[in-house]
């Protein structure tokens, strides 16, 4: 779907593809700031989880039960309602990295490998509650958001792909606006409020005569 595609973009390649970032160490360096800290806990543009975010998340996930590879990538995928689904590039080198140091244990079944958490990794995890709490609450927040522009627009993508892209596009350009006039005067407050104002009367209709 169209607007699935336009929301997870706003992780800008969050597989770590072609980035810095995911070509890192998952030793558990944060890289580039805490997850939502902009934009009132939203997804800034070009912003993804860090490597620690991810395993201590993963570590939230494996404390609720053990889990393959794929049912990581899965649960997030169900969490954000599709908005966040991780590769297994990232993924996986974030297990194996658990598992180095001690906070996740693997027990083979077969070809595959089934990750539970360990004392130290519930030690990790309990001394960040908070902040795994705190990410996948966002996570879970965008989802939900994400499931309301689908319902309200429910259609729109398979009877004019254009028209639905156009619509997403301009939605991104009044949010990037009015983040980028925060703290501005009262004056200015008051002309972006009225020109909001105006333009949810033209989509209503109300304006006209």
């Amino acid at each position: 779907m169209l607007f699935r595609h336009h929301f997870r973009h706003a992780f800008s390649r969050h597989d770590g593809a072609g980035s810095g970032e995911g070509r890192r160490s998952h030793g558990g360096h944060r890289s580039g700031g805490r997850f939502g800290r902009h934009r009132g806990d939203d997804i800034p543009g070009g912003r993804k989880l860090s490597s620690e975010e991810l395993q201590l998340v993963i570590l939230a996930l494996l404390e609720e039960s053990p889990a393959h590879g794929y049912e990581i990538i899965r649960r997030l995928e169900e969490r954000s309602n599709g908005f966040y689904k991780p590769s297994p590039g990232m993924v996986y080198p974030a297990l194996t990295y658990l598992e180095e140091i001690g906070q996740a244990e693997v027990t083979p079944e077969g070809t595959r490998k089934l990750y539970t958490i360990t004392r130290q990794g519930c030690d990790q995890l309990s001394g960040n509650r908070a902040e795994a709490e705190r990410i996948l609450d966002i996570l879970a927040r965008i989802g939900s958001r994400m499931s309301e522009v689908r319902e309200a627009f429910a259609g729109l993508h398979d009877a004019d792909p254009e028209a639905a892209d156009g619509l997403h596009k301009a939605r991104h350009k009044i949010k990037t606006a009015l983040y980028d006039r925060r703290g501005c005067s009262p004056a200015e407050a008051r002309r972006i409020a009225a020109i909001l104002t105006r333009a949810a009367l033209e989509i209503t209709g109300e304006n006209q005569s």
